[in-house]
């Protein structure tokens, strides 16, 4: 018996990284997965995104896990796609329990960048991270309300949700902004559907081992940014990355019964980063 049998899962950015690992194991804990991923690039954004390729394996390491995984290509920038989406997984699975808001960019650089770039770079951050939230939880609150069971839903914020860092550029500063911005939201959400029983909470990683803090671009940032990356940038704990299953962990808690009184929470799994700044 596992902590979720019998229970549907929503999660965006699921082709790789933390989506991906979510996926997993939410599906070991009995779990069956609805989950998009855009599957495209974007050009403003400094490194590759998931290909078709990526989640036709996420699917199949759901399905090893256990677990059914109905996948699909949409933009979570696009509300209509989102919802569409959604509401085909809904009515395959008949219900949904869990939603993980997890997509996500960072578009930080280290080079001079004309307004333009930065202006876009700003526009694209905040569409994917803080629109993108906005639309996945709209698409979903009325499928939990529809059910009459309650139900769980994580934002993957960041440290940068926290604590004031991201340079100067308007791709970091996005980050930071839409990552706070998701506390908000998350804040304002748990407070109205706490009646209903459905619970609402943020993730907030140090630094993790996908392509999101391992591209050239992020690397570059880090590098240069200002102070080097001594002590303003490290982990207390003597770990550089998370691996994207120490996340997986957490939110394995936070939508299981074992969390079922956890809202409203801003929730670390960051190595003691956001209590050493």
């Amino acid at each position: 018996m596992g902590s979720l049998d019998g229970k549907v899962a929503f999660i965006t950015g699921v082709a790789r990284g933390q989506g991906r690992s979510h996926a997993i194991r939410l599906a070991a804990d009995g779990a069956d997965v609805i989950g998009v991923d855009i599957c495209a690039d974007i050009p403003s954004n400094g490194y590759a995104m998931a290909s078709r390729a990526e989640l036709d394996e996420t699917i199949a390491l759901v399905e090893q896990a256990g677990g059914k995984m109905l996948g699909s290509v949409a933009d979570v920038r696009d509300f209509a796609a989102v919802n569409a989406a959604l509401s085909a997984g809904v009515e395959h699975f008949g219900r949904l329990d869990i939603v993980c808001a997890n997509a996500g960019i960072a578009t930080m650089a280290f080079r001079e960048l004309t307004i333009d770039e930065e202006l876009e770079q700003w526009t694209d951050v905040l569409d994917v991270n803080l629109v993108g939230a906005f639309h996945t939880a709209k698409a979903a609150i009325p499928h939990l309300l529809a059910g009459g069971r309650g139900g769980s839903i994580v934002f993957t914020s960041s440290t940068a949700g926290l604590r004031g860092f991201g340079g100067l550029q308007g791709g970091g500063l996005a980050y930071a902004a839409s990552k706070h911005g998701i506390v908000g939201l998350m804040r304002t959400l748990a407070n109205a559907l706490a009646p209903e029983s459905i619970r609402v909470n943020t993730v907030h990683p140090t630094a993790v081992n996908t392509m999101m803090a391992v591209n050239p671009a992020m690397t570059s940032f880090l590098e240069n940014y200002p102070g080097g990356v001594g002590p303003h940038l490290q982990n207390p704990m003597p770990v550089g990355l998370l691996e994207p299953e120490d996340v997986s962990a957490a939110i394995a808690y936070l939508v299981s019964d074992a969390g079922r009184y956890v809202t409203g929470v801003t929730f670390p799994v960051d190595a003691g980063f956001c209590n050493k700044l």
